[in-house]
């Protein structure tokens, strides 16, 4: 089967399509025939070898998420038929004619939905339903802060806070604010030139919000800490800002009752990711269905053309998913 490889660390040239060994079906995989995936910014660290080897997970491939058809089943699995449509998460190999999936990481796509939106879904929505229903708790009649709502995982979260009734505030760019209200979104701030933590205070008449959502760390740390209302919640998620370390006011965190959680789905074991995937296939996915929820796609680039479309992402200050689409 044709895959895209690169042989060395390095910029985006370094992709080129190949020949590969097709993948063989464990147990309790599915076989799916590609014909879509998603473009995940760790496709990007891992091709620049940010992480140290050339595999991360269990390919050698890239890519993280796949939309296609199941060709075989492994013999464990008896809920799944060859000829149905799945999404699902994979450790690596999505950027392939086909890729094996762990059927606890797949879930059979909407009928509304197509392969390339289907190919926008899961590891956004998936880490956004964690982080901001699972783990923060937002719902409907709260306020939900969402920082970096322009990016995919953002986007997924605000989405989400909307279709449950919350009110949803969020910080991006300003060219992308109108992008991010139509998202459902209450007040967008610049994070360039406004204060988001002045503007959550006006904004919530003094009370801050009860669940904040954030991609980017460093000194927004203790800005969120005090934007929270009593009992808040901040789950902190990725850390954009590149700074790892930050100061907490304990007295806010004591007083008033705070709960810092941190996240990351790369970390977790298989079971706790098979958990992730339940866990949206039972609160989200209905909501894909009846159209409360929808996928973002930005940019699709053809299979061969998988350089342009790191060099997309990494240009950055578009909106929605970047997704290649490997077959019709």
């Amino acid at each position: 089967m044709k895959a895209v490889t690169f042989d060395d660390f390095g910029a985006a040239d370094v992709l080129r399509l190949a020949d590969v060994p097709m993948p063989e079906p464990r147990p309790g995989d599915i076989l799916v025939k590609v014909h879509a995936a998603g473009v995940n910014r760790a496709d990007l660290l891992q091709r620049q070898g940010y992480y140290g080897r050339q595999s991360y997970g269990e390919s050698d491939l890239l890519g993280l998420e796949v939309a296609g058809e199941v060709v075989t089943v492994g013999s464990d699995v008896t809920d799944i038929r060859p000829g149905e449509r799945v999404m699902g998460i994979v450790g690596g190999g999505a950027y392939a004619e086909y890729a094996r999936v762990d059927r606890g990481m797949a879930v059979l796509i909407p009928e509304d939905l197509d392969y390339v939106d289907a190919a926008a879904v899961m590891e956004s929505f998936v880490t956004a339903w964690e982080a901001a229903v699972h783990l923060g708790g937002a719902g409907a009649g709260e306020a939900v802060l969402i920082h970096a709502a322009a990016g995919g995982v953002g986007s997924a979260a605000v989405e989400i806070a909307h279709a449950l009734g919350a009110r949803v505030f969020a910080t991006a760019n300003a060219e992308r604010r109108a992008e991010v209200l139509a998202l459902g979104v209450e007040a967008v701030f610049d994070y360039r030139s406004e204060d988001f933590e002045q503007g959550v205070r006006e904004a919530t008449g003094g009370n801050g919000v009860d669940v904040i959502v954030d991609f980017v760390g460093g000194d927004y740390l203790p800005r969120n800490l005090r934007s929270l209302a009593p009992g808040g919640r901040l789950v902190q998620v990725g850390l954009l800002g590149g700074q790892d370390t930050a100061s907490i006011p304990l007295s806010v965190l004591l007083h008033n009752h705070l709960r810092l959680i941190g996240t990351v789905m790369k970390s977790r074991t298989p079971d706790e990711k098979r958990a992730m995937v339940r866990r949206f296939a039972e609160g989200a996915l209905p909501m894909f269905a009846d159209g409360r929820l929808k996928p973002l796609v930005g940019k699709v680039f053809p299979f061969a053309q998988a350089a342009e479309a790191h060099c997309a992402m990494e240009a950055g200050g578009g909106f929605g998913k970047i997704v290649l689409k490997v077959s019709a």
